[in-house]
């Protein structure tokens, strides 16, 4: 395989996106299918927001493309992304910058009731902003339920195992046949 896969899984604050991406590295490690794993909230993690750049696009899409280059230096075609927008219509030109022009993209939103994910994110979310992080993910999940494209995989979290929810993931990637 000479072009690079990603995965982006995206999905509402309190969704189980990360949760759901380890759990999927879990089921491709024991199908033997070699890949990488990046949480993408940590790629334009930094304040402040670096000068020209107050969204932090550029930021991300850098640091993205470094980490990638030092995966797909050894081997690594495929990658597991986590992000809250990371499926919506526009990203993929990040990934074809910072991957490669023929990279495939799978797209899976994670869905979750308002409170499914209110019960999570206060059960998460000990620091000072609970209240912050439930209006933006009533804000965001109404956003991606909206623009996500068409060919995006919905994937439904509520009360669902992890392990199945990963199962379906994978599926949907047709990287492996999942144990």
């Amino acid at each position: 395989m000479d072009d690079a896969e990603v995965l982006l899984v995206g999905g509402r604050a309190g969704v189980g996106k990360t949760t759901v991406a380890w759990e999927v590295s879990v089921l491709l490690r024991a199908a033997g299918v070699a890949h990488a794993v990046i949480e993408g909230d940590f790629m334009g993690q930094a304040h402040p927001a670096p000068r020209g750049d107050p969204h932090r696009a550029e930021i991300t899409e850098a640091n993205l493309a470094a980490v990638w280059g030092n995966y797909a230096r050894r081997g690594y075609r495929r990658l597991v992304y986590t992000n809250t927008l990371c499926v919506l219509p526009g990203t993929a030109g990040m990934f074809e910058r910072a991957m490669g022009a023929g990279v495939r993209i799978v797209r899976v939103l994670l869905t979750a009731s308002d409170a499914t994910a209110r019960e999570r994110l206060t059960g998460r979310e000990l620091g000072s902003e609970l209240d912050q992080e439930l209006r933006g993910s009533l804000r965001k999940a109404r956003l991606l339920d909206e623009r996500a494209p068409a060919d995006t995989v919905r994937v439904v979290t509520d009360g669902r195992r992890v392990t199945d929810i990963a199962r379906e993931v994978v599926a949907a990637t047709g990287w492996a046949a999942g144990p």
